[in-house]
């Protein structure tokens, strides 16, 4: 298996409870530099197994993201929570050089599916162009009891 394949599972069974200010490390000194963002290794003890996103080239892979409040707090209505996600996503893009248009590919997993209008009354605002190819899916429980993980990959124009 290649090593893009193996990135695009390790982030499909992450999650990010929320982003700060990221922090990026760079690593490598040929065409396969690495940048992480968040970056974090098995040194690090307790904190999460896994970086908040991986850049290879001109390509950002983005983990999966939760949109929980401080303390790990559901909040009140789906759209919030949508919202924190999307921020989320967002300044992880910044911290790239990137915009929420450089999104090519998106992974929305729903613990009910029937909040799928409330997600997308908050996702639709926070592009200026063309949307990037999405799958909705449900899921069942996410941890934490999140509603909504979302986890993406973005191209730098």
């Amino acid at each position: 298996m290649d090593i893009r394949k193996i990135q695009v599972l390790v982030l499909l069974i992450l999650a990010s409870a929320g982003c700060e200010k990221a922090e990026v490390i760079k690593v490598g000194s040929d065409d396969r530099d690495r940048s992480y963002v968040n970056g974090r290794s098995p040194a690090d003890g307790d904190v999460s197994p896994f970086s908040s996103a991986v850049q290879v080239g001109n390509t950002l892979y983005i983990s999966g993201t939760l949109g929980l409040d401080p303390g790990r707090k559901v909040p009140a209505t789906p759209e919030a929570e949508a919202k924190n996600i999307m921020d989320n996503i967002q300044n992880l893009l910044e911290d790239a050089g990137m915009t929420m248009d450089d999104l090519v590919a998106v992974q929305v997993f729903s613990s009910d599916v029937s909040d799928y209008d409330a997600f997308n009354s908050v996702y639709r605002t926070y592009f200026n162009k063309e949307f990037p190819v999405r799958a909705y899916v449900g899921s069942g429980t996410l941890l934490f009891g999140a509603r909504f993980e979302v986890l993406g990959t973005a191209v730098k124009r």
